[in-house]
């Protein structure tokens, strides 16, 4: 009797290996895909990518099988060879071809050349043949910083004693509400697609105290601005017990603290490919909304035109205050408007015009929403009714309240914002691996 053992033997050796000093003159065995091929007459110089980088291998003319097993850009191939010193090869190093098998070959030219250090192509055309725009050393080292940032997250939140959870994305309501949701049949009833994890995520509050989710989200917006998509991935904590919503500020500052230090210590490959520059995160200032409006008026000239939320370019402007003022690229907004907030939101006590709740704005772009929620029933049925509302479809989530809930916040990190922010790039389409926008459900 055979069994699995659940280890698996690696056939081919991965750059790890490779480069090690160890390795200097002994033949290899590595398999990849062919990323691209200069050829120099008697050598021929293929470059092969992997999971963990490129290296680079070298084909003497005497050494190719035969012409109609020639290697094309795209193939996957299978190499022996001896690994030797060459400091203009990726890494220093580099493998002198013995031989050679095609594992896999192309039927059709590649539609874009992904050899090249920047794609030269238009977002359009780089989304449209989005798995081949992806195999670009560059576009997969975004995608990387985007897992260290999802990474940073889990592993912070799990130190910190949270539990993760996962919550339906089809619901009766919605807890945002409005007209922006997704509304669908759901055998022969009304249904929505969840805008968010709120309820949800509130109720398992009084089940584990601390509970987040990584999932996605959908916003039926219909506009098409660089910073919108009709589905994210939203990065969410609830937490109970707090003594107030800066509990919530420190919980988020905490997190971004780890995952620079994260990507500085696991992902410097990436952020060199990419030229990143880190933002500092030791501290982060805090202003309330009302005052960060008098702040940007003052020094910028801007006409305060919408008391209860902040226009885009305040975003910015509030980013640019307090970059010049204080050296920093994120900044948490506190106190918003009551009119502008869901029913869940807990008013100020002292003025309840505005409620217990930030955002935080990153490079002038808001990246996260959140704040201190009611936790008291009697309170959330005096909200329900101040905002219009009736408590159909919301049954189940008031039903906890009636048996007890701690006070406790929490936030939403809209996941391609922030890797859009840290990239320095200017569409959040840029940080989406597959959009999904007015215009777009392919691929």
């Amino acid at each position: 009797m055979e069994f699995v053992t659940g280890t698996i033997d690696e056939r081919s050796i991965g750059l790890k290996e490779l480069f090690n000093n160890n390795n200097q003159g002994n033949n290899v065995f590595i398999e990849g895909a062919v990323h691209s091929i200069r050829n120099m007459g008697e050598i021929t110089f293929i470059i092969l990518r992997k999971r963990d980088g490129l290296v680079q291998t070298v084909l003497e003319e005497n050494k190719l099988n035969s012409q109609s097993d020639k290697v094309r850009e795209g193939d996957y191939i299978r190499v022996k060879g001896t690994v030797r010193d060459e400091e203009r090869a990726p890494h220093g190093k580099e493998i002198c071809i013995e031989s050679y098998e095609h594992i896999t070959r192309i039927t059709e030219s590649l539609p874009i050349a992904i050899d090249k250090w920047k794609l030269n192509t238009s977002l359009e055309t780089k989304l449209n043949h989005r798995a081949i725009a992806l195999r670009n050393i560059r576009e997969r080292a975004k995608f990387r910083i985007q897992e260290a940032i999802g990474r940073g997250f889990r592993e912070y939140l799990q130190k910190e004693g949270f539990t993760e959870i996962h919550t339906p994305k089809v619901g009766a309501k919605s807890a945002e509400g409005g007209a922006n949701m997704f509304k669908l049949t759901y055998f022969h009833r009304p249904a929505v697609l969840q805008q968010s994890p709120q309820l949800y995520k509130q109720m398992m509050v009084g089940v584990f105290d601390r509970v987040f989710e990584v999932g996605p989200v959908f916003r039926a917006e219909k506009h098409n601005t660089r910073r919108h998509l009709n589905e994210y991935t939203s990065m969410d904590f609830e937490m109970g017990y707090i003594q107030s919503f800066m509990d919530i500020c420190q919980m988020e500052t905490g997190f971004l603290q780890y995952t620079m230090e994260l990507l500085a210590n696991e992902y410097a490959d990436e952020l060199r490919i990419l030229k990143l520059e880190l933002p500092k995160v030791d501290k982060i200032p805090y202003v309330r909304f009302d005052e960060a409006k008098k702040l940007v008026s003052e020094k910028y000239g801007k006409t305060i035109k919408n008391p209860f939320d902040l226009e885009p370019e305040e975003e910015e402007l509030i980013g640019k205050y307090f970059k010049e003022e204080y050296d920093s690229d994120f900044v948490f907004v506190t106190h918003y408007p009551s009119k502008k907030r869901p029913f869940y939101a807990l008013d100020d006590p002292s003025d309840d015009r505005y409620t217990l709740s930030f955002d935080l704005l990153y490079k002038g772009l808001e990246i996260t929403t959140g704040g201190q929620r009611i936790h008291e029933y009697d309170m959330l049925l005096e909200k329900i009714e101040k905002k219009g509302m009736t408590e159909e479809g919301l049954e189940d989530y008031l039903d906890v309240f009636k048996y007890g809930m701690p006070p406790h916040g929490g936030l939403g990190i809209g996941l391609e914002r922030l890797t859009m922010q840290l990239l320095g790039e200017d569409n959040v389409r840029e940080a989406c691996l597959f959009p999904r926008d007015l215009s777009r459900l392919t691929p």
